[in-house]
């Protein structure tokens, strides 16, 4: 397959030279797919378009935050028109506090929020003020849900229903995640458990309200609501990662869906307008510990960006006036999902096929997904060969088992019905390769 994309292969050994792995975020390099990553060169609407000239129907979005569509022109035109007046300051402008305002219009449990500039940092701060809050030390987290790679949340789960935290990457030493204790997912006895033991020391639950970072795994009903119960029995703080579900899932993202108020959110992605930016927001009391109004000390030279604040704000300022938005981004995605559901079952391939919202995730599993141990039984072989079966044809998806895909605005019922095609092809070929793994 590599031979229609001579220009990005060969853009691929350069970056190679320069760049670890040749990529700036591990998932972009092919690794778990094999092949060659397509170098973009341009995007437009639901389109990419790599450096050799080949288009693409794009369900990556960027990992989520193009949910208007690349290049939207009321973005591009408000980015370039901030641009000219300076791309940063170091000093406050009006625009923060417009975007903060919309981001509050939609989310009114976050009622003060502080800008940052990614995911990772955002969760990173919350935390920080979770414990300063609580004045306690232990922070639970649920295997498969990914908060971003510093160092106290980079754990993987172990053998019993919770444990002391293992770090999941070299150079994380033992006693930074010794306070992280990590329990299954849509699982409420564990959560339960954990909490019995260590009720005196839990300062916070962090949790994804649907995970992306396992493949799409919705909650079960009344899940969230058991979480929220136990932190509110034990004194800990609830803190919702909205980094990928926020303004996604609906305008008021996870806690919107699911009828949920935490007391901290963390947002990244689709706030940002597809410029780096990352927020933290939550109780109106707990927000105000941070520096300088209180002891908690967290800053960023970038923070507040003039740029992302623009394209931000653009974003938002659109989301929250068009009429019947999520309706119709829901209705696609449940669209293009039971298509490949269908399209799978004609072919005879097992598949798990969940979309909530704007996101949709397969799982080539015959058995329901629930956890991040369930989402681990997946064929992932049959998954590789599904989806370079579907880039040769033109369609990106997530080039992971592991991660959900994304609807924009931007997608049409053409570009449904083509992706849908598209799949029994690929179906097809999964199906050959399970008649004849070898």
């Amino acid at each position: 397959m590599d031979h229609k994309v001579p220009k990005s292969a060969e853009a691929f050994a350069e970056a190679k030279q320069y760049i670890p792995g040749g990529v700036n975020s591990p998932v972009r390099s092919f690794r778990s797919v094999g092949g060659t990553p397509r170098f973009i060169d341009r995007a437009a609407g639901s389109r990419i378009y790599d450096v050799d000239g080949n288009e693409y129907i794009d369900y990556v979005l960027s990992w989520g935050p193009m949910i208007l569509g690349h290049a939207h022109p009321e973005v591009v035109a408000a980015v370039r028109e901030a641009a000219g007046r300076g791309t940063s300051y170091g000093a406050p402008t009006r625009v923060e506090t417009e975007l903060a305002k919309l981001i509050q219009k939609a989310l009114p449990s976050m009622e003060m929020i502080r800008m940052v500039n990614s995911g990772t940092e955002a969760t990173m701060s919350a935390l920080r003020l979770a414990r300063a809050y609580t004045k306690r030390s232990r922070i639970v987290k649920f295997a498969g849900c990914y908060h971003g790679h510093h160092d106290s949340l980079l754990v993987k789960a172990g053998s019993g229903a919770a444990t002391f935290g293992v770090p999941d990457s070299p150079g994380v030493p033992a006693g930074t995640t010794e306070h992280t204790l990590t329990v299954p997912y849509n699982d409420e006895a564990a959560l339960a458990r954990v909490f019995e033991e260590y009720s005196d020391d839990i300062a916070a639950v962090i949790i994804e309200p649907v995970p992306g970072n396992m493949g799409l795994v919705p909650p079960r009903e009344g899940y969230l609501q058991a979480v929220r119960d136990l932190t509110a029995r034990y004194g800990a703080l609830l803190i919702f990662d909205e980094v990928m579900t926020g303004f996604r899932l609906a305008l008021g993202g996870g806690q919107a869906m699911f009828g949920i108020r935490p007391d901290i959110t963390c947002l990244s992605k689709i706030i940002g307008g597809g410029l780096p930016v990352g927020a933290y927001g939550g109780r109106r009391d707990i927000m105000e510990l941070i520096a300088p109004l209180g002891p908690v000390y967290q800053a960023g030279t970038l923070s507040g960006n003039p740029l992302a604040m623009t394209a931000g704000a653009t974003t938002l300022r659109l989301l929250h006036e068009t009429d019947g938005f999520y309706a119709r981004l829901a209705e696609a995605t449940t669209r293009i999902a039971s298509g490949l559901k269908a399209a799978a079952g004609e072919a005879g391939v097992a598949v798990q096929c969940y979309s909530l919202g704007g996101m949709f995730g397969l799982f080539f599993s015959g058995q329901p997904v629930y956890d991040f141990q369930s989402a681990q039984r997946s064929d992932i072989a049959a998954f590789n060969i599904y989806f370079h079966a579907m880039l040769d044809q033109g369609i990106y998806l997530s080039p992971s088992q592991f991660e959900a895909c994304f609807m924009s605005a931007a997608h049409t019922e053409a570009d449904i019905d083509r992706t849908v095609a598209a799949s029994r092809t690929a179906f097809a070929k999964v199906a050959e390769y399970l008649r004849n793994p070898h």
